[in-house]
C-alpha cells in the first residue's frame, strides 16, 4: 500500500542531451517549431510549474560527511538528464500523457515522470525522530546565530 502523499506537482526528466545532432536544419527547424508549440500549449494552459537545462557536468557527492566530491554524473551521454520540467497537473496519468506528448521522444529523447511529494517517506516511517530532530534544530539556531555574529 502507498501512504506517499504528493503535492499535484510532478517532474519530467529528460534524457537525450544531444537529440538534435545528425539533423539537417530542416529538419531540426520541424522539431524545434513542434517542441515550442508544446511546451507554449502547456505553459498557457498553467501546467508548468519551472523547467530549466541542466549543464553535463557536476560534483556527487558521497561517503561520510561528504568525504567524498568527484567529477560527475558518469554515465551515458544517452541516460545523463538534460533538464527538467516541473508539471502541475490533476493526475499522475495525467503528467504521463503530457510527457508522451513530448515530440522530442521521436529523436531518441527519453522523459522520466516522478511525483513530487508532499514529504520525505522517512518522515512518515519515522515521525518521533523527526519530530525530537526539529526540536533540537530549533535549540541549536540562537547558538548558531550567536556564532555568526
Amino acid at each position: 500500500m502507498n501512504t506517499e502523499t504528493t503535492t499535484g506537482e510532478y517532474i519530467l526528466l529528460f534524457r537525450g542531451a544531444h537529440w538534435d545532432r545528425g539533423l539537417s536544419t530542416d529538419e531540426l527547424q520541424h522539431a524545434m517549431d513542434k517542441m515550442m508549440a508544446w511546451f507554449e500549449g502547456l505553459n498557457e494552459r498553467g501546467k508548468i510549474k519551472s523547467a530549466q537545462p541542466l549543464a553535463g557536468q557536476g560534483r556527487v557527492i558521497s561517503g561520510t560527511d561528504g568525504r567524498f566530491v568527484v567529477d560527475g554524473p558518469f554515465m551515458e551521454t544517452k541516460e545523463a538528464v538534460g533538464g527538467y520540467l516541473v508539471l502541475q497537473t490533476d493526475s499522475f496519468d495525467e503528467a504521463v500523457e503530457i510527457a508522451r506528448a513530448n515530440p522530442a521522444l521521436r529523436y531518441g529523447v527519453s522523459v522520466e515522470v516522478r511525483p513530487i511529494l508532499a514529504e520525505c517517506p522517512i518522515f512518515a516511517r519515522h515521525p518521533e525522530l523527526v519530530r525530537r530532530a526539529k526540536e533540537g534544530a530549533t535549540r541549536a539556531e540562537p547558538a548558531l546565530a550567536e556564532r555568526a555574529a
